[in-house]
């Protein structure tokens, strides 16, 4: 009996979503967003005020000039990621972004976890951004307002901000106000705002450019020390490094591309607007690609121009580009910076607020969350509900908190819903589809009866048992998926997960004793090498799918295991703080789903079918 009740509850935690529009689901949003929409949203997200600034201190203390390459890496490692969440925007014109995408393939219980993080690290983000639009403001103002609420309304709490952020409530409550209006609306205040941005940093490109001067891609010591003689002997920034375009070696190419891998977060708010766009299977992926291409000529382009303006030890890091036309000769040019600043900062926090209410939408249109958050207003076409609930939610926390000490937490959130979406693309792509045409269903039919058929003979081959299962791995007898082929992808596929989850953790933890050459762990690594390359052409053995879509991601299955590494070893960067309160927000996020979630869900009680089965629906 104790075994039954337990099977399932477990059948409950893995129940999948067919991957189909569902009837009624976001029936009430505008399908009003063009291509051209869906870019200016992508790179007025990523595009943030980091640009700004991330160059500088990059450039500074991890790579010089190298920080070029730094931005190249970060890019091509980002695209990763950019091409797994394309095809899945191909595949389905449904909100829900990650969250929807894993709940098709793991399952319920993972599907939650995905959409609860995603929810966090949109607040985090859209509290932090607000934080710094009022920094900027009250930077131009003389710090006259942080001085003056610091005296009226302190805060002397751990963990909170030195005061309440008042300009920073507001100005959250107002997009949240934009938001609620419509989603044209919201997409021409962001048109205008990436627009202007994009001026601005075309402006700083080329000006750096004209004041460029070439020998400062090849600074030696001596430089440095001319530049220290002429300040008297009162510089002090620190090693030079070795010189040249490299001065920090390949380590801190590594170093500076792991940091500059974050300017390039926020991309992914393009798929929650998947019943918003016209044409998603199209508009969804060129949109994705495009603003991926635009971040990185940007910020290419604008660190290429600070440190050919400015040697690289002399970069002011809080303040990167006034400091670089000040010493360029261009006092004036601090105030286009200055307003490139402000509508950087405005475009990326209206990427920021946007889907969030889309993802509480589809988890509330699901039944995992509250179906009160599933309203959308008749007239504007918005998710009203869940608009308000979150813009508030980011408001208060925008008020309250320091967000800094936050942004770490917020990291988790992105990288683990990048995570799963590039695993989720591995799996489905080895799925038998419903779309196959007659004869290769009939195919498939032949296969699941007659596994050993030859078609030379007519008659099966007999080749049964662990021999014939080897076989399988290696020569698959269907040019199609089959549902054995399927299985097999996703135990291999879950293997791999978990193969380099652990190889992230050796490489993050310990990468001394590697260095070092100890036994152990030169041994671990290898063992966990040759398991995952051996596990890899197993499933690059597998038949794909046929099935036609607008996009497909290339070179499966490397392509989207190199991006579950390099999001898995990003997050075994973060502190115990970090993971702490990421236990803390996911306790509540539990507390809600077994609560509530897991008996109000839409899916049936009835037990799923096996995991490659349960793709038949595609």
């Amino acid at each position: 009996m104790l075994c039954g009740h337990l099977g399932r509850f477990c059948e409950k935690l893995v129940r999948r979503r067919p991957l189909e529009w569902r009837e009624g689901s976001g029936g009430g949003l505008a399908r009003c967003l063009s291509t051209l929409d869906l870019v200016a949203l992508g790179v007025g997200s990523t595009l943030g005020a980091g640009v700004y600034v991330l160059a500088g201190e990059v450039a500074r203390d991890k790579a010089g000039p190298a920080i070029v390459l730094c931005f190249l890496v970060a890019a091509v490692t980002s695209v990763l990621s950019g091409l797994c969440y394309a095809e899945f925007g191909a595949r389905v014109p449904c909100s829900g972004s990650a969250y929807l995408y894993s709940y098709v393939t793991v399952g319920q219980l993972c599907a939650f976890v995905t959409g609860w993080n995603l929810i966090l690290s949109y607040v985090i983000g859209s509290a932090s951004v607000a934080r710094a639009w009022s920094t900027a403001i009250d930077s131009l103002t003389g710090h006259h307002m942080s001085r003056a609420l610091q005296e009226s309304v302190p805060l002397r709490v751990p963990f909170l901000a030195s005061y309440l952020d008042f300009f920073s409530l507001g100005l959250v409550l107002l997009l949240t106000g934009v938001l609620v209006l419509g989603v044209r609306e919201s997409a021409l205040v962001t048109k205008i705002f990436t627009g202007m941005n994009l001026l601005v940093l075309g402006f700083i490109i080329l000006s750096g450019f004209i004041n460029a001067r070439l020998h400062r891609w090849q600074l030696t010591e001596q430089d440095y020390e001319l530049t220290k003689s002429e300040s008297n002997g009162t510089l002090s920034l620190g090693p030079l490094g070795s010189g040249g375009f490299v001065p920090f070696g390949f380590e801190g190419v590594l170093r500076g591309a792991a940091t500059c891998f974050y300017a390039f977060v926020g991309f992914d708010c393009i798929a929650t607007a998947g019943e918003e766009a016209r044409n998603p299977q199209r508009a969804i992926p060129v949109g994705t690609v495009i603003s991926l291409f635009i971040c990185f000529l940007a910020y290419f382009g604008v660190s290429a121009a600070l440190t050919l303006m400015v040697p690289y030890y002399q970069i002011n890091s809080d303040s990167p580009l006034p400091e670089a036309f000040l010493h360029a000769g261009w006092p004036w040019a601090r105030y286009v910076v200055a307003v490139g600043t402000l509508c950087a900062l405005s475009s990326s926090l209206l990427g920021a607020m946007f889907p969030m209410p889309r993802v509480i939408l589809a988890m509330a249109e699901d039944g995992l969350l509250f179906r009160a958050l599933a309203r959308v207003h008749p007239r504007t076409h918005t998710p009203i509900a869940a608009t308000v609930v979150s813009g508030t939610l980011a408001a208060l926390m925008a008020f309250f908190f320091e967000i800094n000490n936050l942004v770490d937490l917020m990291s988790i959130g992105t990288l683990l819903a990048y995570s799963l979406v590039a695993f989720s693309v591995l799996v489905l792509r080895y799925q038998p589809d419903q779309h196959l045409s007659q004869n290769e269903k009939t195919e498939v039919e032949i296969t699941e009866i007659k596994p050993g058929l030859d078609a030379g003979s007519q008659e099966p081959v007999p080749e049964a048992g662990m021999a014939g299962f080897l076989s399988s791995l290696w020569s698959p007898e269907s040019a199609v998926p089959t549902p054995q082929s399927g299985h097999i992808v996703y135990e291999c596929a879950l293997l791999l997960a978990l193969l380099l989850t652990v190889l992230s953790l050796v490489l993050a933890r310990w990468p001394s004793r590697l260095v070092s050459g100890d036994p152990v762990a030169t041994a671990v690594t290898a063992l966990l090498l040759l398991l995952i390359v051996g596990l890899t052409f197993i499933l690059w053995r597998q038949p794909q799918s046929p099935a036609p879509l607008s996009f497909k991601v290339p070179a499966l299955p490397v392509l989207p295991l190199v991006s579950i590494f390099v999001n898995m070893y990003l997050m075994m960067q973060m502190t115990s703080m970090t993971w702490a309160q990421f236990g803390i927000w996911m306790a509540i996020g539990f507390a809600i789903y077994f609560g509530y979630g897991i008996r109000h869900s839409l899916e049936t009680s009835e037990p799923q079918p096996a995991a490659s089965s349960s793709h038949t629906r595609l």
